[in-house]
């Protein structure tokens, strides 16, 4: 297990990015910038390379802090692969979207309890309505791409933006138990399709919006495929939001946008998720001025536009 260093000491209340590999994520720089911008100079963000293994040791330390250098207090920890499911156990609660999604990507600390949420759902639907997405659920069609756990978060929060018919794709139909048991606790109808329909069904049911929660160039073959489809609906003036962010664009956005449709890079999502961790972490309250300004600090941290609004 290895801890990046950042603000060691006297920062002794910490955050961590937990998940492997971790060295690449993005997290640090978002919520760095959020900490600068709320005033929290004595807490620091880490990134930490860590596998189910150590999660005892690292939860143990929550549960426990003296506030020294080998028990800083903890304010929250940022979880991603592999951990969103193992560290469920060493929670004393979960938050309704952590249950219905069965993953956790947020565990903080409130009195004497430790808490989980997966804030991965807030942050699909806020990228999505931030690109402009009006839902119209009893007119469109929404689609995810891709089976595994984000597949369940992208199906909860097109739940929550009031879609109640999904259809999902995937390589191997019989993976997607877990899928289906999170369609069926929500009450939304599932309809699971082969991959390789997906084309020409978007051609034919002009899918709006898409979420692909496939890994970078997982989604190129296809992709590939959508310069050919006919019909002027199959992605013209259409919602995608690729969660793979990096490379960006991906052919997958690229080929999207280029066929008239509006691409949202997983980036968003990242942001969006990451403002809800930092205000459960810090547990303030923003007026929508300061909100904004918090967003705008932790866009500039990624390069991301400047936001108009929070609404």
């Amino acid at each position: 297990m290895k801890t990046e260093p950042y603000r060691e000491a006297p920062y002794l209340r910490r955050a961590y990015v937990l998940g492997h590999p971790i060295a690449h994520s993005l997290s640090p720089a978002l919520h760095r910038a959020a900490y600068d911008f709320l005033g929290e100079q004595n807490l620091g963000y880490n990134r930490r390379d860590t596998l189910p293994d150590d999660l005892p040791a690292i939860m143990h330390g929550v549960r426990h802090p003296d506030g020294t250098e080998d028990a800083p207090y903890i304010a929250g920890l940022s979880v991603t692969m592999p951990l969103k499911t193992a560290v469920i156990k060493y929670c004393d609660e979960l938050s309704e979207t952590a249950r219905v999604t069965g993953a956790v990507n947020t565990v903080y600390p409130r009195g004497e309890k430790v808490l989980g949420d997966n804030t991965d759902v807030i942050g699909i639907v806020n990228a999505l309505r931030h690109a402009g997405l009006e839902p119209q659920p009893l007119k469109d069609s929404a689609a995810i791409v891709g089976g595994g756990a984000t597949a369940i978060s992208a199906l909860t929060a097109l739940h929550q933006l009031g879609y109640s018919r999904v259809s999902v794709y995937a390589r191997s139909l019989h993976k997607l138990g877990s899928v289906q048991e999170a369609a069926d606790r929500l009450g939304v109808q599932l309809e699971q399709v082969s991959l390789a329909d997906l084309p020409q069904n978007l051609a034919e049911r002009g899918h709006h919006p898409v979420i692909s929660t496939l890994p970078a160039h997982a989604a190129d073959e296809w992709a590939s495929q959508l310069s050919g489809l006919k019909g002027a609906s199959a992605t013209h003036r259409r919602v995608l939001l690729d969660v793979a962010y990096n490379p960006w664009p991906s052919v997958l956005a690229s080929a999207w946008e280029a066929n008239g449709g509006t691409v949202v890079s997983g980036l968003e999502m990242l942001l969006y998720q990451a403002v809800e961790q930092v205000l459960l972490f810090t547990d303030c309250t923003l007026s929508e001025g300061e909100l904004l300004g918090l967003v705008n600090a932790m866009c500039a941290a990624v390069d991301l536009a400047p936001r108009a609004s929070v609404s």
